[in-house]
């Protein structure tokens, strides 16, 4: 692998994407809305391998040089879903996943010579949240019918339109990631103590991935010319969230863990709290099939790892 493309290459699975492509001599071209964004989280000194491309979600332009000769297209890009859900949140959640992968679909279909892989993102949620259901990309669950589910469903369809231009296509159905961001790192210090407390009831599900895994499932993706259709990329051990919350308690030595109910989340953030509070039970079959080694397979290892930053 000499070189890819990435959107969404200054986001929290991107950087992580971009820093292991340092590491390997891959080149990486990341199309951003914001090249002075992207310029700042990559400077020329540290990252010589990184070439900044601006880029509109909403229509092909002159950059769709930039996915010329390159050996893979992964798509991250799309707007965080954590938040207040108003109308029009949710309605940008939506337009950022299904019209920006019909644009990099459109613009993959031009460019010469054409991108041989697309990897595009999208989540666990498509399976809806479920109390006791366990959802396997081996089988062949029909999507949810809440609102993620169908974003879930929009941003598959446009993907897999790759297909039609013969492209292999990989659709990596995320969970929660784990990782250290800038702004946990910045208030771990004041909340450390306070870290372990239930949210919701705490019998939900909750599927998990480290962001470490994240990304090799992805350079695996790119690598491996057997991997066509939707994995899940998930840890293979789901745990209720009672005992995700305790990992971070239990790895941060926290005196007082505060519980967090479910009206506070739903007041806090209305529809949105379903993130937190509706679990799923997922599990990465395909990926396990394919031999794929988790990094961090457990909870408690993987937040240990986390919190020491």
């Amino acid at each position: 692998m000499r070189a890819i493309a990435v959107t969404g290459g200054t986001g929290f699975i991107g950087e992580r994407l971009i820093a292991a492509c340092r590491e390997q001599g891959i080149e990486v071209r990341v199309l951003t809305r914001s090249p002075a964004r992207g310029r700042a989280t990559y400077s020329p000194r540290a990252f010589p391998h990184v070439r900044i491309e601006a880029w509109t979600p909403g229509a092909v332009g002159p950059w769709v040089s930039a996915l010329a000769g390159v050996d893979a297209v992964v798509h991250l890009a799309g707007s965080p879903i954590a938040g207040r859900w108003s109308p029009e949140f949710k309605r940008e959640i939506l337009a950022s996943r299904e019209i920006g992968t019909r644009t990099i679909v459109d613009a993959i279909a031009r460019a010469e010579p054409r991108p041989p892989v697309f990897v595009s993102a999208s989540a666990c949620r498509f399976y809806g949240p479920d109390a006791e259901t366990v959802f396997s990309d081996a089988a062949d669950h029909p999507p949810g019918k809440d609102y993620l589910a169908q974003v879930c469903v929009a941003w598959e369809r446009e993907a897999a339109r790759a297909e039609t231009f013969g492209v292999r296509r990989v659709t990596l159905r995320f969970s929660i990631a784990l990782g250290m961001t800038r702004r946990f790192r910045e208030v771990l210090g004041r909340i450390r103590p306070f870290l372990g407390g239930r949210i919701g009831s705490g019998r939900q599900w909750a599927s998990w991935v480290h962001r470490d895994d994240a990304v090799a499932a992805i350079l695996r993706a790119i690598g491996d010319a057997t991997m066509r259709g939707t994995y899940n990329v998930t840890a293979p051990n789901p745990v209720r969230m009672d005992e995700a919350t305790a990992a971070f308690g239990d790895a941060a030595g926290s005196r007082f863990r505060l519980p967090v109910p479910s009206f506070v989340l739903e007041g806090l953030l209305g529809d949105g709290a379903t993130i937190l509070l509706d679990g799923q039970r997922v599990i990465p079959a395909r990926l396990l099939a394919a031999g794929f080694s988790f990094r961090f397979p457990e909870i408690g290892p993987a937040v240990r790892d986390v919190l020491a930053g």
